[in-house]
């Protein structure tokens, strides 16, 4: 079974000496309790591992039941050291109380259970760590599949992986595109959004959030005002309303809203977003075009390459610590900028036809980067630049 590089990290952490609650963050399917299970096989200590899945909410003993089962269950089998895991974590109100409660206390009793916990709502599970259990936990993102993970799991070629995205469940159903378009909509897409945003978080206008999203991966790879939104959503209200939204779906692995880059951090609240979908499957499976159709289309398959770039830069940005931000003065763009202990690297895409340079050499003067870098025509070709790792660049 293929193993994403996360294992290892992880897997080098619970064989250390009980130290530290682990905390696994990602969108749904991209592979957290498969690595999970993969780590209890390798390590060969007994376990409890269990779902909040289904759970209501409200049922907030839950929680403490089963980190008393597996107290139990570690005392009868006589072990040194046992794992308890905890699969979709936020699901349950109050957890993070309930986890240093637990926590502290086998921690004064010497008590040798180790704890893996799994979310895939980015928002509550970093809310829950940071409110409650400050200095108790080690966190690991895991975001959708790379290129390069999809190749060596099933074989897909560059172009495949721009078009059918980074989601490993729906790899099978490429054959049948009308099949796999309906999988992720309604299993990957409606689920995310139903079960870690609205039943997690106050939503008062689910339609506008969902038409906010169906928008978004449409002009994924465009910068668009909150005020051309309003224009273009009913019962819109505010650009506040849309912010938040954008925001959670965000956090749920779905549809970024990348900030405009300035030194100004009011200014660069306050700028217009550019739209960035997580996985370019986002955008194929909403399309009445084909993969075959859509390659022959020059135009539109550039802002594909381009969606699948930024998708690439940003799961990196979640894993590996760097910021990601667009930059625009009157004409002149840059697509991309990014930011890690104090060094600024700019990226222009240039996957279609001829575009002007002067945002680069615009940015340059203003801002003098560390470096920029072309992507695609005269630059690091695109098919290579979604081989390799952003970090590497500064």
């Amino acid at each position: 079974m293929f193993q994403r590089p996360h294992l290892q990290r992880i897997l080098g952490r619970i064989r250390e000496p009980r130290r530290f609650i682990q905390a696994i963050i990602g969108p749904r399917q991209v592979g957290k309790t498969t690595m999970v299970t993969q780590l209890l096989e390798s390590v060969k200590v007994p376990y409890h591992f269990v779902s909040a899945d289904a759970v209501p909410a409200s049922d907030t003993g839950w929680l403490g039941l089963q980190w008393e089962t597996a107290r139990a269950l570690m005392e009868q089998q006589g072990a040194s050291e046992f794992i308890l895991v905890v699969d979709e974590i936020q699901k349950i109100d109050n957890w993070s109380e309930t986890v240093k409660s637990y926590w502290d206390a086998d921690t004064k009793d010497k008590r040798t259970l180790k704890v893996i916990v799994l979310g895939s709502s980015r928002l509550l599970i970093q809310q829950g760590l940071t409110e409650s259990l400050a200095g108790r936990f080690e966190t690991t993102y895991m975001g959708h599949w790379s290129y390069e993970e999809m190749n060596s799991a099933f074989g897909w070629n560059v172009r495949q992986y721009v078009w059918f995205g980074g989601y490993p469940g729906s790899a099978s159903l490429i054959e049948d595109e009308d099949r796999w378009k309906a999988y992720v909509q309604q299993s990957l897409v409606e689920t995310s959004v139903s079960r870690d945003i609205l039943m997690l978080t106050r939503v008062d206008k689910p339609a506008l959030m969902r038409r906010l999203f169906e928008i978004g991966c449409s002009y994924s790879g465009q910068i668009l005002s909150y005020t051309k939104m309003l224009g273009q959503l009913k019962d819109a209200g505010n650009t506040t309303t849309l912010s938040h939204y954008l925001d959670l779906l965000n956090t749920a692995g779905l549809l970024a809203g990348i900030e405009k880059y300035s030194g100004n951090l009011i200014y660069k609240k306050s700028s217009s977003p550019k739209f960035q979908v997580h996985n370019t499957a986002l955008i194929s499976a909403q399309s009445a075009e084909a993969f075959l159709e859509i390659q022959v289309k020059p135009n539109e398959w550039g802002r594909m390459v381009e969606s699948a770039i930024g998708a690439h830069i940003i799961n990196h940005s979640l894993t590996d610590g760097f910021t990601v931000s667009y930059w625009r003065d009157h004409n002149d763009e840059v697509d991309f900028v990014l930011e890690r202990k104090g060094l600024v690297i700019g990226l222009e895409i240039k996957s279609g036809g001829v575009r002007s340079r002067t945002g680069i050499v615009a940015f340059q003067k203003q801002f003098d980067p560390h470096r920029v870098l072309l992507i695609g025509n005269d630059g690091i070709p695109w098919q290579e630049f979604l081989k390799l790792n952003p970090v590497s660049l500064f």
